[in-house]
């Protein structure tokens, strides 16, 4: 008999390699109307953030860059999760994945998160602990009204 929450990682892990050979809006994008760098010096990531508004809403979003398995796939959860969608949205779901990323246990809306709970996975490996967030906080300040032009995990 299987062991239902080692074939659960699996499938995570699976995702996360997946998005990491493949990832979905890596490009960089010219007609951006904002664009965050983000660095994370502990384990070498490094990505721009590409987000392009029109009035509340994403209409278009992509990075570019390298970094390790997490980094990667975490970037490309977020630009297929919050294109389309308003800023108040991608705010929103930014607290639920900073939730699911910074808790000890698993969060409560992880069903609501769909595919982004793979991403809670690194909090197994403390060194790990910043390649997932550092996406998910170059988008919180692409959507500010004053976005800074880079963000760091230190």
């Amino acid at each position: 008999m299987s062991d239902d929450y080692g074939d659960l990682r699996d499938l995570y892990q699976e995702l996360i390699l997946d998005h990491c050979r493949h990832p979905s809006n890596f490009r960089a994008m010219p007609d951006a109307t904002r664009s965050v760098e983000g660095d994370n010096p502990l384990c070498g990531d490094h990505l721009r953030l590409y987000v392009r508004l029109e009035g509340e809403r994403i209409t278009d979003i992509s990075f570019e860059g390298s970094g390790c398995a997490i980094s990667v796939a975490s970037a490309s959860l977020l630009t297929e999760r919050v294109k389309g969608k308003t800023v108040a949205a991608a705010e929103a779901l930014f607290h639920k994945v900073h939730r699911l990323l910074t808790m000890e246990e698993e969060a409560a809306d992880d069903a609501e998160l769909g595919e982004l709970a793979a991403l809670a996975g690194g909090r197994q490996f403390p060194m790990r602990g910043k390649c997932a967030p550092l996406s998910w906080h170059a988008l919180w300040a692409a959507l500010q009204d004053e976005a800074p032009e880079q963000v760091s995990t230190e």
